[in-house]
């Protein structure tokens, strides 16, 4: 069965981190549409400024985050000692877990073109231990289709094997399109999908989809995309819906409002990291 348009979501701009300047497409009130996604933020600007300083440190709890920087630059560090950068096509992915406190500087480029998707956290695994991952060019596969390519970022694609995830499964995919080319994929009929148009514009069982649009999609065994008539850069994001109750406030999200107190106060009373770095 061909998947169809289920919702369009264009979303706004806004400012976070010390004055990052950005389009907020998901958020609170899409939580339910996009499960598990709970948010994506689009980054797109030639001018440094917009977003140069960065988003300091700050606290997570019961999320994964990951980042897609197709074009520019990002240098996560966090508690756990971690420090990395990423650059043009790469990715970083950090599970939040019992806690954890990080910060993204993202220096000047002569573009910066990406996304951070917040990706829900079962509630058995709300409290997981806290790790981060990057995912450097050598290790996504591109892969040549009709009309185009498909980056590999995360999950399956056929018989090819990119980043998996340790809790909910996504397939993530970069999909590069030439002028009026067709894509058709293919997933479980239940399955959790959604695209995001990071460039250009798509038709979806002839709907137009203009470019910087999250599409949820009803359910299907197959999805086919046809580009417009410049090149398009399509984001896939595929998983499974959890149907749990969220109770979300700013770096937050557990299962309960209790839940949600519980970690500001230990965020006062300095108990909120579980997992200290080891020297």
């Amino acid at each position: 069965m061909e998947r169809k348009v289920k919702t369009k979501v264009r979303g706004f701009r806004t400012t976070d981190g010390a004055g990052v300047n950005l389009v907020r497409v998901l958020g609170n009130n899409t939580t339910k549409e996009f499960d598990p996604i709970l948010m994506l933020d689009s980054f797109d600007s030639v001018n440094p400024d917009d977003y140069t300083a960065g988003f300091p440190m700050h606290p997570h709890r019961g999320i994964e985050t990951i980042s897609y920087v197709s074009r520019g630059k990002m240098v996560h560090r966090d508690s756990l000692g971690n420090e990395d950068g990423i650059s043009d096509g790469e990715v970083q992915w950090m599970n939040s877990g019992s806690g954890i406190l990080h910060e993204e500087k993202v220096p000047a480029s002569e573009r910066l073109l990406g996304v951070q998707l917040w990706l829900n956290l079962p509630a058995k695994d709300k409290m997981s231990k806290p790790s981060y991952n990057s995912i450097k060019n050598e290790d996504i596969k591109e892969i040549e289709i009709e009309g185009g390519k498909l980056r590999l970022l995360a999950g399956e694609y056929g018989e090819h094997q990119g980043y998996k995830g340790d809790y909910l499964p996504l397939d993530y995919y970069d999909i590069h399109l030439n002028p009026n080319a067709e894509v058709m994929l293919t997933m479980n009929m239940d399955d959790s999908v959604m695209v995001f148009t990071l460039l250009g514009d798509i038709y979806i069982n002839g709907e137009h989809i203009e470019e910087k649009t999250a599409v949820k999609l009803t359910e299907g065994d197959r999805l086919t995309i046809k580009n417009g008539e410049k090149n398009g850069q399509v984001l896939y994001v595929s998983s499974r819906a959890l149907n749990e109750p969220i109770s979300w406030a700013g770096p937050i999200v557990m299962n309960t409002q209790e839940e949600v107190q519980n970690a500001f106060s230990e965020l006062r009373s300095n108990n909120f990291i579980k997992e200290k770095v080891e020297y």
